[in-house]
């Protein structure tokens, strides 16, 4: 089972450095695969070399076939005009193998499921000034120490994207306000947190509207960003925020690169266009982080 894997993932990369469409490759050639490479071409850029690594998490085996579900973690290694940079990527698959063949290999997804019980209220009037520094190397800092892993001082969650963003901001020195009114402010303590924390579409809301504490700004394309801001994601484009990143550089042309959970991600191009998730419908919301 290990050769096996072992054999699949070689494979894999040999996919995402050639573009290799060869008919022994086709069945490993997914629609995620090409979008990556169209992006690359956009961007004057090209993967010169990619090394995955697989972690057997589970396997069953009846008979003459065998399933097994895997994290893969990617490491590519992109050249884009004389600039060199290593972008990571951790998913969870699933393969299937019938009588030794390779029949089925294929992303397991997760999606946003966590619905808060009512609408988050928006805090339009200023009731108490809280006062910060916004640090945004710390942010990054963060972002780049935890982006695969999980800090047991905060709850996880398997849709872990903005609890992530979320850390990241509070260990940039934006402080908690709210509790313990879930329904209010941007907090996780006690075991308990705020929608805002931890709900994409919440958090894309609440930074659209606090006047206090963590605040932010609109702007109208990604590359106004700088280090430490936010981009929130809607893949379907029908008005349901499910995805949150933080921006922790910035590439040749100035697009923000971009760390993130659930799919767990290091400096991936900001715009998802290589990701499972996206849909021609795609909105975006870009938000720079108020400092004080």
């Amino acid at each position: 089972m290990k050769q096996r894997l072992q054999d699949l993932l070689a494979k894999r990369a040999q996919c995402f450095v050639s573009g290799s469409k060869n008919e022994d490759m086709l069945h490993l050639y997914d629609p995620a695969m090409e979008r990556k490479h169209r992006l690359m071409e956009k961007r004057e850029a090209e993967i010169v070399r990619c090394a995955i690594k697989g972690q057997v998490v589970r396997k069953y085996e009846l008979e003459e076939h065998a399933d097994i579900e895997y994290l893969v973690h990617y490491q590519f290694l992109i050249k884009q005009n004389r600039w060199m940079y290593i972008e990571e990527q951790v998913e969870e698959r699933r393969a299937r193998f019938q009588s030794g063949e390779l029949v089925k290999d294929e992303r397991v997804t997760a999606f946003e499921t966590m619905e808060p019980k009512q609408q988050i209220e928006l805090e339009r009037s200023v009731r108490e000034k809280i006062s910060y520094e916004y640090d945004r190397i710390k942010a990054v800092r963060y972002a780049e120490t935890w982006w695969n892993s999980y800090n047991p001082a905060f709850k996880t969650f398997k849709v872990d994207c903005t609890n992530f963003v979320s850390q990241c901001l509070y260990a940039g020195g934006i402080p908690m306000t709210g509790y313990p009114n879930r329904a209010k402010g941007w907090w996780m303590k006690n075991h308990n947190w705020s929608y805002s924390w931890a709900v994409a579409h919440s958090f894309r809301w609440y930074l659209s509207s606090a006047r206090v504490g963590l605040q932010a700004v609109e702007v109208s394309s990604p590359e106004q960003l700088i280090r430490g801001d936010v981009i929130c994601y809607d893949f379907e484009g029908d008005g349901r925020f499910n995805h949150t990143t933080i921006v922790v550089a910035k590439d040749q042309q100035g697009m923000p690169l971009v760390n993130a959970h659930t799919t767990n991600s290091r400096m991936r191009y900001w715009s998802y266009e290589d990701s499972t998730a996206y849909t021609p419908n795609i909105q975006y919301k870009f938000f720079h982080i108020i400092d004080k």
